[in-house]
């Protein structure tokens, strides 16, 4: 694939045993770089129960076993062969109609030109939400500080009843996915969803990777910044993309058990070099909570401008550029202002456990944590300040489900869905701070009382502390203050 485009190096190939969370976050995760993690999925029961021997060490794919196991209704297939808009054509199809395919493929019931242009490529599909109580693998530590599966996990991503519909939501339920492809099968050009991190490991099968740096993202686009090259193996015409022989690209060969990280507005193409099963998350946290909001941000400006000549005839202009981003990008100022909204408090309850005198056993590092969380959100509010979303007249207009979500401090505080949030946030951090190489397991239940795991004590008065500080928040300049009292109070 690489006899296209200039390669100038390989991605850095570290192993993730000896690699400790404070040079993960140094050297790769703080500097948006790429890393090949190693040793990290020995332990993993899809390494064993999704594949079966083949040449040497390495493994298959075991279909017969997803077949008999995990006969889903519907899941979602990539025509490789099919391009629609930006993306490949999508199908929809029961697994076992999706392995009939691949094995009859495989196995020679189609002519090589067929199976040439009928390469079905299984994406996204949800497993983890849809056997929940299957352990197929255990997130690696450098990936467990993810807010976007952790929000998702106890909240919806939309508020508004016009825009969540229940496929809407079930599309957003998580971003956790298994990928399953045969040779061939691949993705095109892309940066991923929200300009979040993501991580894919190879439970078994190879992929070759291309990257390019986010300071000549420009290059792949035409000279009106709207559409971009698709596919890195074609003639990617100069008059078109006048910048494209510019670029520069790193590889890699992603090996069996290996897992890459991929950082925030990276643009990349991945193809199987071999029958692949591979399982991705997209994540983000403080780290790249500035590339989430500066897409929405560019995004809103787009969906603004198409809309621009309707404005006066319109009487929710504001609200219907929400609602045309909330679809087109996947989430919108408000949804986004909810999730900041409930991250900063838990941080500060978390940084307020930690400054009280009983809590002695945790390292400077993990309150560094918590201080840089907020100091993140801190920004990204601080720009939200002059949106024209969060002028008075357009917060008039928004829905009551989105205004009681972000606005009444002690209701948020007292919502089982924050309570669940801010459990999951804590064992995170406490996970990260005893520095362990096995992952969490969900928690399903908890005590009464405060849900922090570093709370020492049964009559704990956060909600009190908090309340002090700020009643509500209704504008990001008041989550600005928020966050500012509770950094002081340190």
């Amino acid at each position: 694939m690489n006899g296209r485009v200039k390669v100038v190096g390989q991605v850095e190939r570290v192993d993730g045993a000896s690699l400790t969370y404070p040079e993960f976050v140094d050297r790769f995760m703080a500097p948006n770089r790429p890393v090949v993690l190693t040793g990290l999925t020995a332990s993993w029961r899809a390494r064993e129960d999704w594949t079966l021997p083949g040449p040497g060490d390495s493994r298959r794919p075991d279909l017969g076993f997803f077949a008999r196991n995990f006969p889903s209704p519907l899941v979602q297939v990539a025509d490789c062969s099919s391009r629609e808009f930006t993306d490949q054509k999508r199908l929809e199809m029961s697994m076992q109609e999706f392995i009939d395919h691949w094995v009859r493929d495989a196995h020679g019931g189609s002519s090589a030109v067929d199976r040439e242009s009928s390469l079905l490529y299984l994406k996204d599909w949800h497993f983890v939400k849809e056997y929940p109580d299957y352990i197929a693998y255990t997130t690696p530590t450098f990936f467990v500080d993810d807010w976007l599966n952790m929000y998702l996990d106890s909240h919806p991503i939309h508020r508004d009843s016009d825009i969540a519909s229940h496929k809407n939501e079930i599309n957003c339920s998580d971003y956790r996915f298994v990928y399953m492809g045969a040779k061939g099968t691949w993705t095109p050009l892309h940066a991923d969803v929200f300009r979040s991190y993501s991580w894919s490991a190879n439970v078994c099968g190879r992929k070759q990777w291309l990257f390019l740096l986010p300071s000549q993202s420009h290059c792949i686009f035409d000279r009106y910044m709207r559409s971009s090259v698709y596919n890195l193996n074609d003639d990617v015409s100069e008059k078109q993309f006048p910048k494209f022989n510019k670029t520069e690209w790193l590889e890699c060969i992603q090996e069996q058990n290996e897992i890459i990280f991929v950082p925030s507005g990276w643009y990349h193409q991945v193809h199987n070099l071999e029958d692949t099963i591979s399982i991705n998350h997209n994540w983000f946290n403080a780290y790249n909570l500035h590339w989430v909001w500066n897409l929405l941000y560019e995004d809103y400006k787009v969906a603004k401008e198409y809309i621009e000549d309707i404005r006066d005839i319109c009487d929710d202009f504001e609200g219907l550029c929400q609602r045309n981003l909330a679809a087109n990008t996947g989430m919108n100022f408000y949804d986004f202002f909810v999730f900041i909204v409930r991250f900063a408090l838990a941080n500060v309850i978390e940084l307020y456990h930690l400054q009280q005198p009983e809590v002695g056993t945790f390292s400077t590092e993990t309150a560094h944590h918590f201080v840089y969380n907020l100091t993140s959100i801190r920004s990204v509010a601080a720009k939200m300040i002059t949106t024209e979303a969060f002028t008075t007249e357009n917060l008039c207009s928004i829905s009551e489900d989105n205004h009681s979500a972000f606005s009444n401090v002690k209701q948020i505080l007292e919502e089982e869905s924050f309570r669940r949030l801010l459990m999951t946030l804590s064992k995170a951090y406490r996970h990260i701070d005893r520095g362990q190489r096995n992952c969490l397991k969900s928690c399903t239940s908890y005590p009464k009382g405060c849900l922090s795991v570093i709370c020492l004590k049964s009559d704990c008065n956060v909600v009190d502390h908090i309340s002090s500080l700020i009643d509500e928040v209704c504008l990001p300049a008041d989550l600005v203050a928020l966050i500012d009292s509770a950094l002081s109070d340190g």
